[in-house]
């Protein structure tokens, strides 16, 4: 009996020691990633979160992933090491013993619990969640459908300039410009906001719109900012390049621009693919992608060039300076959108050319950089023979995340994007400050080429230089911010999402990836031809079809006498190939053998693998 009680004790200590190693390790990781969270993102909504979460890592900055690790496994790691070597240390002492393993499994619970409970209250997960449940008729009863709008442009159209600002805010001006910092960070940007229209009317405060629910991120602004509609849907928001399209049924900027016989071009230092940018300018506007991937491959910059995101602002208007170049000749008008990427949180990246104003504060310095820039780059477009039939349009695309930038501001200020524009064809028509969201950016950039808008009213915009009153001028900004964190019908079937698509669903988690796969099998040594045969089975997991099937074959330990040999089909689907040792100089011993195919997309997949003995 007593040693039947000693197993049982010894088992649940067992089990005990695990649970204490398991939740001192978790909670620690789960801790630290909520403080990370809040210290890395400032103002943080929900939705913003569910963004951060399911993005996919590609083409995300490199820092930042590190920065993580940094701050969060590395504790998480430090944290299982010291438990290990409590448990190992007083193994022999069991009240010790168990004490360690009671603490290791209550303190864990409890910060947890506390961390979580401080993140459901400061997320408000709570209305989030139950507003996921809950349909608003808002965007339903208030869309205006492009399709459906008589839009007019002038005979001689006008070219286009967009450039979007990372995390731009009329915030960093001074309070005399209606900033809320006391040394005005972006003096450049708000004499450009002074001297052209930023729809301040006759107040000497900077105007902006206000970044609502679906529009607090770089693709959802820039989506917003061209469709008029926030990028909110029923899968999580950057899954869209799961998708085979992104907002099939909606009409955007770019989609109007094309039918008007415009080229188009979006140019960013990061990859485009982040975020499912590509897919979006791709399909809405037929862009030419001139982005990080891109300058690597027509030598822009070197291959293995990268400087935070993929490169600076700097190079950005350089290469954006040739393009228009370029552009300026063409016989048809044209559409250059940019976005800039060096005042990214956290604390920006200060290029070679940025200045040491504000001494420590590198933020700073990285926002006063920027104003610069594009000042210079305006400045320089000013001089331009095609300038004199060219809109610019500035704007940041979305409110800071930056933790720390804007925690001395008041609680009273009202944060909104930077919004200026320049060259317009028309004038504003009231004298009056607008109160206005960036959804209103969509048919005001038209109006400001010179289209005419029957109603001056698309997507939930409206066009500023009219004196039709905003959505946000009659309803609120609280209103709207509620009714457009909830559900709507009309936002699903614009969305025309595929939710059993299997990207999405191995996205999800919810079935595996199933890749190409096939079996390969070496046949006997022909040593009368000195050959032998591989074999390989008809590939299965197939898409869109194969282009061929590859054997990588070498003998040398650093692949030295590698080669790349191609195998023949045969009727049943298989592949085959014998393999002649005579091209590896009739050498003996292991030859090892990998399996390719890549199908006819060009995508490479490998698929199985062996080794040989040849004596």
């Amino acid at each position: 009996m007593k040693k039947i009680l000693s197993k049982i004790k010894n088992f649940f200590r067992g089990i005990g020691t695990l649970l204490a190693v398991i939740l001192s390790t978790t909670a620690t990781l789960l801790c630290f990633s909520i403080i990370w969270m809040f210290q890395t993102w400032s103002n943080l909504s929900m939705d913003e979160l569910m963004y951060h979460l399911t993005a996919p890592l590609e083409g995300t900055n490199e820092s930042m992933i590190q920065e993580y690790l940094n701050s969060c496994a590395v504790p998480a790691i430090l944290i299982l090491f010291l438990v290990v070597i409590l448990f190992t240390s007083f193994r022999k002492r069991k009240k010790v013993y168990n004490l360690i393993m009671a603490v290791g499994i209550i303190v864990p619970l409890l910060a947890a619990g506390k961390s979580v409970s401080y993140a459901w209250d400061n997320l408000d997960v709570g209305t989030y969640v139950a507003d996921q449940g809950v349909y608003s008729t808002f965007i339903d009863d208030n869309y205006i459908d492009p399709r459906d709008t008589e839009i007019t442009f002038p005979e001689q159209k006008r070219n286009l300039i967009y450039i979007f600002l990372e995390s731009m805010e009329t915030t960093y001006a001074d309070e005399e410009n209606g900033g809320a910092f006391e040394e005005n960070v972006i003096p450049e940007l708000t004499a450009l906001a002074r001297e052209n229209e930023d729809f301040s009317g006759n107040s000497a405060a900077l105007n902006g719109g206000y970044a609502m629910p679906g529009a607090t991120w770089t693709i959802a602004a820039m989506f917003s900012q061209s469709s008029g509609i926030p990028l909110s849907i029923s899968i999580e928001s950057n899954s869209m390049d799961t998708q085979n399209s992104f907002f099939a049924n909606t009409v955007t900027l770019g989609d109007i621009l094309e039918q008007e016989g415009y080229s188009q071009t979006l140019m960013i230092g990061s990859d485009a693919v982040f975020g499912g940018r590509e897919l979006y300018y791709t399909e809405h506007g037929n862009y030419d992608i001139l982005d990080y991937e891109y300058a690597k491959e027509v030598g822009w910059i070197p291959e293995d060039y990268r400087a935070w995101w993929g490169f600076e602002d700097q190079k950005l208007f350089q290469f954006a300076e040739d393009k228009l170049l370029e552009l300026s000749e063409q016989d048809t008008p044209f559409n250059l959108t940019l976005l800039t990427v060096d005042t990214h949180f956290e604390d920006g990246y200060p290029c070679e050319i940025c200045p040491d104003t504000f001494g420590d504060d590198q933020y700073s310095n990285v926002m006063a950089c920027s104003s610069k820039q594009v000042a210079d780059f305006i400045t320089w477009i000013q001089n331009q023979s095609f300038y004199e039939n060219t809109t610019i349009v500035i704007s940041g695309d979305h409110p800071t995340m930056d933790s720390d930038f804007c925690q001395d501001i008041d609680d009273s200020y009202t944060r909104k994007v930077y919004t200026t524009y320049i060259n317009s064809a028309v004038e504003n028509t009231t004298s009056d400050t607008r109160d206005y969201t960036t959804f209103d950016n969509f048919p005001t950039t038209l109006a400001s080429m010179g289209a005419e808008i029957n109603g001056d009213r698309l997507g939930l915009g409206t066009n500023l230089f009219s004196e039709k009153p905003t959505l946000t001028e009659r309803f609120g900004t609280e209103t709207m911010k509620k009714e457009l964190s909830r559900k709507s019908q009309l936002m699903e079937e614009l969305a025309d999402l595929d939710e059993n698509r299997p990207e999405l669903l191995i996205r999800e988690g919810l079935i595996e990836e199933e890749t190409p796969k096939a079996a390969v099998n070496i046949g006997e040594y022909n040593y009368d031809f000195n050959t032998f045969p591989v074999n390989v089975s008809a590939p299965e997991n197939v898409q869109d079809g194969v282009e061929s099937v590859l054997a990588a074959i070498w003998t040398e330990e650093d692949q030295s006498d590698l080669q790349w040999i191609p195998l023949e089909q045969q009727e049943d689907g298989s592949y085959h190939i014998d393999v002649d040792i005579a091209t590896y100089n009739y050498k003996t011993g292991d030859y090892q053998i990998h399996i390719y195919m890549r199908d006819v997309h060009g995508e490479l997949y490998f698929m199985d693998q062996t080794t040989t003995f040849i004596n």
